[in-house]
């Protein structure tokens, strides 16, 4: 068991939440330490909790589409927080469109694979910035880039890219309100505080959650760069 007055979660940790009986709850987990696919990208202290098991096949999970031969990625950022259900369908899903029928005879392989050749819309990465909150059963479409901070609503489809600092919800998704004016969206994107090493991070907590701009670009700039 850990002592909870001492343990501080790192990204190491598969399951960072440390109960209070000093036990990990299972059902959260680092990305980083679960998914190894050569088409997903996951920085640092992102998570994704589920409560249907442990030890799930994540990547699966999330990207269901997203195979080891497909051209593009997955690339979520740090911090970011996934909710139960959520999933990202990548490129490889799309069915050719630009024809009479949608249906993909040629992924069935022998005479209807050499039937002809099929023209797929294009390829694009999916990206999800840093500090982005997606809700329970959001679902992100190919090719849509997510940026910093935004909060994707329960059950949102996110089918355009989402602005740092915006709040989406709906099918499709829109913009609901942007959770700060302008200005102090820029100066929380120079800051970028999660690229901050995690000591650092720990001293201004209180900074980071609240809502004083000026204190936390004092704390930025308060930082030694090395």
């Amino acid at each position: 068991m850990v002592n909870p007055a001492a343990y501080k979660p790192r990204a190491h940790v598969k399951t960072p939440v440390l109960s209070s009986d000093g036990s990990f709850w299972p059902y959260m987990v680092y990305l980083k330490c679960v998914i190894d696919h050569p088409r997903i990208e996951v920085g640092e202290y992102s998570y994704y909790n589920d409560f249907s098991g442990t030890d799930l096949d994540y990547a699966k999970l999330l990207a269901p589409y997203l195979f080891p031969l497909s051209p593009e990625r997955l690339i979520i950022g740090k911090f970011v927080q996934i909710a139960m259900g959520t999933r990202f369908i990548t490129s490889s899903a799309n069915h050719q469109m630009n024809g009479f029928s949608t249906y993909p005879f040629a992924v069935f392989g022998g005479v209807w694979g050499d039937a002809y050749t099929p023209t797929y819309p294009p390829e694009k990465d999916t990206i999800i910035g840093n500090d982005v909150w997606l809700g329970h059963d959001a679902t992100v479409m190919p090719g849509v880039n997510v940026g910093n901070g935004a909060i994707i609503g329960t059950n949102a489809v996110v089918t355009k890219d989402v602005p740092a600092y915006a709040v989406v919800a709906g099918n499709p998704a829109k913009i609901i309100r942007m959770r700060f004016d302008e200005s102090t969206i820029c100066q929380l994107q120079e800051i970028a505080w999660w690229h901050w090493p995690i000591e650092f991070i720990e001293q201004h907590f209180d900074a980071i959650v609240g809502a004083d701009i000026t204190r936390l670009m004092a704390m930025a700039n308060s930082r030694i760069i090395p």
